[in-house]
C-alpha cells in the first residue's frame, strides 16, 4: 500500500495522553488561550506558546511563541525546526509524537521450507558479473540501468525506501512479473526486513520464497536461476535471486519470480540483478544502522524520563530505572543491596540527580575503605585541635551533604561502636564536630549500600537490628550482570567507545566471537569486570574490531568455542596458524616457553591460542604426551 500523507499530533503523555491532533494545511496555534486553534487548559502551558504550519508538500515547522516553558524537539529546545517523522514535541508537560505518513500495510513475502524438485538450476559465482561488460549488445542498456540506480539510490531515505527504488529499476530491466527484497540479520533464517513489488507498480503483493534458492545465495554469494514445476495443479514457475552485498558481508538477497509462459531469465539478468544487489549493499546498511539508532534513542526516550548514566534495556534494569522514577521525588531513606560492581553507586547519584535535591551536594563516602577514628573525622568533621594532626577545622561529609543526599557505601562494614553513632543521627537529624560541643542540624537524605547479608550480620550481632530498620525503608536489589545477559552487548559497546576515545586508538566495534565470549561468561565481579575487561581489550588490540584473542584469559576459558568459519580469507589463516604453532611445539618437544621463542610470542599468549584453536590434544601428539 503506497504511504498516505496524514500529519498529525498524538499525545503521548501529560494532560494531552491518548488525544490525535489533526494538522491541516493552515496554521494551527497551540496555548492555553481560547482564541488557538489547539486550546490546552494546562499551567504548564503559555497563553500563545507555539504554532505549526505547512512549509511544503510533505513539510510541517514548529515556531515557539516565547513560550514561559519552551517548545523541545526530541529532548533539544528549540524557537524553529522543521518536524521530522516520530519526533517527540514537548511543551511543558505535555509530550506528542508527530507522524507524517499513515503506516503502510508490511510487505506479503512468505517463505517457502518445501523441498524444490527443479527442472533446471543454474548459479553463478559472484565475479561472474564481470563478462556482462563484454556484451556489446547489452552493455549499454545494463549500464545505463545501474548508473541510474547508483544515482537515485542515495536519495533514498530508509530501508522501505531503497528497497523499492531497488526493485522499480530491476523490474524495468529484467522480465520478472515481481520480487522482493530480504534482508537478514546475522545467521538467522527468517528475514529482518522484506519489501516486495510487482511490475505493475504495486507495492507489497504478495510473494513466496523458497528457501533452499535463499539459504544457497546467502551461503555461496551466488546469483541463481531456477525453474521447476512445484504443485502440478499450479503453473510452472522461474525464479531469479541474487545477493546483496558489501565488500565484508551478504546482507540479503533480491529475489524475483515470473510464471508467465513468456517469463525467460538468461545470464545476464542474473550479472545485471548482481552488480544491483552490489550497488545497493552500502546504502541498505547504512540506513538499517541509521534506522536503528533511531528506534534506540526513540526506545530510551520513551522508557522513562530520567537524567541517569546507568546502561540497559532488559526487563531487569527497566524495574530498575521505574524503581529511580518513583523514589527520586520523595526523601525515603533508600537500602540499596547487590553485589560488588553491579552499579549501586549509580542508582543512588540517579536518586539524587532526579530529586528536589538535585541542586544541592551528593556526598558519598565508603565505609570500608577507613578506619573507625577516619570514618568519624570524615562523616561528622573536626574542630581545630581536635586531634593531632587537626591543624584548621573540618566539615565532614554530613554537613557538606546538607539540602542534598549522603551516600553510604559499604555500609554493612560499619563497626558496631560507630553504628551507634550513626544511629543518633539519623533519629535525631544532628551531630557534634570531632573535639566540638556544639550541635549541628542538618537536612540529609541518607542512601545506603551494601553487597553483605544485613539478616545474617544481624544474627551474629555483627549490625544492628534498629539501625536497619532505619535504612532499610525502601529497598533496592540490584540485578547480578549474569541476570540480565541482554545487556552485555550493550554495555560492552559503551565502554569500548568510551576506553577508545581514552586511549586514542580507533576501534569500529567488538566482532559477533568476541561478544558471544562475553555473553558466555559469568561476570563474577559484574558491570566493573566487564569495563576492565573491555579497557584491557582495547589496550592490547592490534586491530579496529574487538576479537575474543584480546579478551582476558578467564572470560576466554569459560566461553564458547569459536565456530569454524566457512571458507575465505578467515579459515586459511586460522589453519596457518594452527600449522605454524603445531610445528613450534614439535620442534621445542613440546616446551611452551621455547616454542613461543620460535614463533616471537609471549608464552601466556601461546596458551591462549592453542586454548582459542582447540588444539589441546593435537599438542599432546606432537609433543609425545
Amino acid at each position: 500500500m503506497e504511504r498516505v500523507l496524514n500529519p498529525r499530533l498524538i499525545g503521548i503523555r501529560g494532560p494531552v495522553e491518548g488525544g490525535v491532533f489533526a494538522l491541516s494545511d493552515g496554521e494551527i496555534s497551540i496555548g492555553r488561550d481560547r482564541a488557538n486553534t489547539l486550546l490546552i487548559e494546562d499551567s504548564s502551558i503559555s497563553r500563545s506558546h507555539c504554532s505549526i504550519h505547512k512549509a511544503g508538500e510533505d513539510r510541517f515547522e514548529i515556531r515557539d511563541l516565547g513560550s514561559r516553558n519552551g517548545t523541545a524537539i526530541n529532548g533539544i529546545p528549540v524557537s524553529r525546526r522543521v518536524l521530522g517523522d516520530g519526533d517527540e514535541i514537548r511543551l511543558g508537560e505535555c509530550h506528542f509524537l508527530f507522524l507524517l505518513w499513515d503506516s503502510s500495510e508490511p510487505a506479503n513475502v512468505v517463505i517457502d521450507e518445501a523441498s524444490l524438485e527443479t527442472g533446471t538450476f543454474r548459479q553463478l559465482p559472484r565475479e561472474a558479473a564481470e563478462p556482462l561488460l563484454d556484451e556489446a549488445a547489452s552493455v549499454s542498456a545494463s549500464l545505463e540501468v545501474l548508473i541510474r540506480l547508483g544515482t537515485q539510490i542515495h536519495t533514498a531515505r530508509g530501508t522501505r525506501e531503497i528497497a523499492q527504488l531497488l526493485l522499480e529499476t530491476i523490474l524495468r530491466a529484467i522480465p520478472a512479473e515481481r520480487g522482493a527484497v530480504l534482508l537478514f540479520d546475522g545467521a538467522h533464517d527468517d528475514p529482518a526486513f522484506a519489501s516486495s513489488r510487482d511490475r505493475l507498480g504495486n507495492l507489497d503483493p504478495p510473494l513466496r520464497a523458497f528457501s533452499e534458492i535463499v539459504a544457497q545465495v546467502r551461503r555461496e554469494a551466488v546469483g541463481v536461476i531456477a525453474d521447476g514445476a512445484g504443485d502440478p495443479r499450479e503453473r510452472p514457475w522461474r525464479v531469479l535471486a541474487a545477493p546483496i552485498t558489501t565488500r565484508e558481508s551478504i546482507l540479503g538477497v533480491i529475489y524475483l519470480e515470473g510464471s508467465h509462459p513468456g517469463t525467460a531469465f538468461e545470464n545476464k539478468h542474473v550479472e545485471l540483478a548482481q552488480a544491483a544487489g552490489g550497488i545497493a549493499g552500502m546504502p541498505f546498511e547504512n540506513a538499517r544502522r541509521l534506522e536503528w539508532l533511531e528506534s534506540e534513542n526513540r526506545r530510551l526516550r520513551e522508557a522513562i524520563d530520567l537524567d541517569h548514566d546507568m546502561i540497559g534495556a532488559g526487563p531487569r534494569m527497566r524495574d530498575v530505572f521505574q524503581f529511580v522514577a518513583k523514589v527520586a521525588p520523595t526523601d525515603a531513606t533508600i537500602l540499596i543491596r547487590g553485589e560488588s560492581g553491579t552499579g549501586k553507586e549509580l542508582v543512588a547519584q540517579s536518586i539524587h540527580r532526579n530529586s528536589p535535591r538535585a541542586a544541592r551536594r551528593f556526598a558519598a563516602i565508603n565505609c570500608a575503605a577507613l578506619a573507625e577514628s577516619l570514618l568519624e573525622s570524615e562523616l561528622f568533621g573536626h574542630e581545630k585541635g581536635a586531634f593531632t594532626g587537626a591543624m584548621l577545622q573540618k566539615k565532614g561529609k554530613l554537613e557538606i551533604a546538607d539540602g542534598g543526599t549522603l551516600f553510604l557505601d559499604e555500609v554493612g562494614e560499619l563497626p558496631l561502636s560507630f553504628q551507634t553513632k550513626l544511629l543518633r543521627v539519623l533519629q535525631e537529624r544532628e551531630f557534634e564536630r570531632v573535639g566540638g560541643t556544639q550541635p549541628i542540624r542538618v537536612d540529609v537524605r541518607l542512601i545506603a549500600a551494601t553487597n553483605r547479608d544485613l539478616e545474617s550480620a544481624i544474627a551474629t550481632g555483627a549490625f544492628r537490628k534498629d539501625l536497619y530498620y532505619r535504612l532499610n525503608v525502601v529497598s533496592l536489589t540490584m540485578p547480578p550482570l549474569r541476570d540480565h545477559r541482554e545487556d552485555i552487548s550493550l554495555l560492552a559497546r559503551h565502554f569500548a567507545v568510551k576506553h577508545a576515545r581514552a586511549a586514542r586508538r580507533k576501534v569500529e566495534g567488538i566482532s559477533p566471537e568476541a561478544l558471544a565470549c562475553l555473553e558466555a561468561y559469568d561476570w563474577p565481579g559484574n558491570v566493573r569486570e566487564l569495563e576492565n575487561a573491555v579497557e584491557r581489550a582495547v589496550v592490547l588490540g592490534s586491530t579496529d574490531l574487538l576479537i575474543p584473542d584480546d579478551l582476558p584469559e578467564v572470560v576466554l576459558e569459560n566461553g564458547p568455542a569459536p565456530a569454524e568459519p566457512v571458507g575465505g580469507y578467515y579459515q586459511t589463516v586460522r589453519e596457518q596458524k594452527k600449522r605454524a604453532i603445531l610445528a613450534a611445539l614439535e620442534q621445542s618437544g613440546g616446551r611452551y616457553t621455547d616454542a613461543a621463542k620460535l614463533l616471537g610470542v609471549h608464552p601466556n599468549y601461546l596458551h591462549r591460542l592453542v586454548r582459542n584453536l582447540n588444539l589441546k590434544e593435537a599438542v599432546k601428539k606432537v609433543s609425545g604426551a
